[in-house]
């Protein structure tokens, strides 16, 4: 028995640890480790917990501006609201996509397309902070995205690496809101350009650098003593975590220029393309949440000239990536999330675009359990209504934590001592496993 403990991973060893604890002392040590309908004290929740996820790690591909729904994975062929948009046949029964996205289609029978999307943030700012927490945007705190509740909930699987990444995602970004700095997603700008600033400079030696950094750890030891807060210690195991990655075989993760010609060409030359490939590197060396953003989609003007460029660099890297995930045996483990704060307007404006509309949208899941080829959600023939299989933010979000095992019902307190939940009170749609 101690053998296989040895030989199995962190994941493995704590869940086996945790039911073991249940089964013989009849207690619970993990929060993630209660009965199926448990409540979370206070507020009332009662939301189901998936004992056996096959999610290790999630993908999250961001629509950033508010991708045309109808335009994408919910076309309108033949109506008024449609425009010049056809629909195309996929490897899926009863599945169709827009003419948009062509190599996606061949790719229909791992995805679930979740048409039924609503929202009531018909604004930039404020439909990209819910989609990413969950909550409305406040003044007084700063909400934590998916990929710092993940660390929280369930730690990282590679102690070296961050625990999540977000490639291009701008100044807007909550990253770990309220939660401590060690759950800080590590923001990236150009995939192309690996980590910067990770490396020593030239003509410093290692006995010089250690010497810089016990200099350096002496000049702070006196004032980590006086004020012993937990910020200030946030700050040292910062540093401490930027050396160890150093001197780590795994920063190769970030440099995609490992990856061969054929390879990289597979995923597309734009910036979202390699973005998506080293999201995929980085989930290899066990990085747990990466998000890469693809922005362009605020269509106003010209959507019927804007949206199809932008859906030819969204279908080249997401067609490459799940053929990949799929190829080297890491789909199933893998939850890919496509993701946008809302939806276009139905009408066609007097400039031939389409505007804010939070009303009717449309996301995708696809791997890590995911029953694909199949289609959540139905709006009304000019796209304009959910009239079936209706699917708030919150409750999108919930699906996701679902996937993965994430603990829905586990509090987590503010600095101001508030209680918080991951997905606020969203109910996940666990028949889309």
């Amino acid at each position: 028995m101690k053998n296989i403990l040895n030989k199995a991973d962190e994941f493995s060893r704590r869940r086996f640890v945790t039911q073991a604890a249940k089964a013989f002392l009849g207690v619970s040590i993990l929060p993630w480790a209660m009965p199926k309908q448990a409540k979370a004290a206070g507020l009332g929740l009662n939301r189901p917990l998936n004992h056996a996820p096959k999610a290790r790690n999630v993908i999250y591909l961001y629509m950033s501006g508010g991708m045309t729904h109808i335009d994408t994975f919910d076309p309108k062929p033949g109506t008024e609201t449609g425009g010049p948009t056809t629909a195309i046949k996929t490897n899926a029964d009863g599945v169709q996509l827009a003419e948009n996205l062509p190599l996606l289609a061949n790719h229909a029978d791992k995805v679930a397309v979740v048409r039924g999307m609503t929202s009531t943030k018909g604004a930039h700012q404020q439909g990209n902070y819910f989609m990413h927490t969950s909550y409305a945007p406040r003044s007084t705190i700063r909400h934590p995205s998916m990929g710092a509740w993940m660390t929280r909930l369930d730690e990282r699987s590679n102690p070296t690496l961050p625990g999540a990444v977000v490639v291009s995602g701008g100044s807007q970004h909550p990253l770990a809101g309220f939660l401590p700095s060690s759950h800080q997603p590590l923001a990236i700008g150009k995939p192309d350009e690996g980590l910067r600033n990770s490396r020593m400079h030239s003509g410093v030696t290692e006995e010089e650098f250690k010497k810089r950094l016990s200099l350096a750890d002496q000049f702070d030891k006196g004032f980590r003593e006086k004020y012993n807060l937990k910020k200030v210690r946030a700050y040292s195991d910062m540093y401490a975590d930027a050396v160890r990655l150093m001197k780590s075989g795994d920063l190769e993760a970030f440099d995609i220029d490992k990856e061969s010609e054929e390879t990289r060409q597979a995923y597309g030359e734009e910036t979202f393309g390699q973005g998506v490939l080293l999201a995929r590197r980085l989930v290899e060396r066990h990085v747990r949440f990466v998000e890469v953003q693809l922005g362009g989609w605020d269509t106003h003007q010209l959507n019927f000239d804007k949206a199809p460029e932008r859906c030819a660099i969204l279908d080249q890297a997401l067609a490459a990536l799940l053929g990949d995930l799929d190829k080297r045996g890491m789909l199933d483990e893998t939850l890919v999330v496509l993701a946008t704060e809302f939806g276009r307007t139905p009408n066609i404006n007097v400039n031939l675009g389409r505007d804010h509309y939070p009303k009717a949208f449309s996301s995708m899941l696809a791997g890590g359990g995911i029953r694909g080829g199949q289609v959540w959600g139905k709006t009304d023939p000019e796209g304009r209504e959910v009239v079936d299989q209706r699917v708030e933010i919150p409750d999108f979000n919930a699906t996701i934590a679902y996937a993965l095992g994430l603990p829905l019902d586990e509090i987590v307190y503010s600095p101001t001592r508030r209680p918080f939940t991951l997905a606020d009170k969203g109910q996940p749609l666990t028949r889309l496993l």
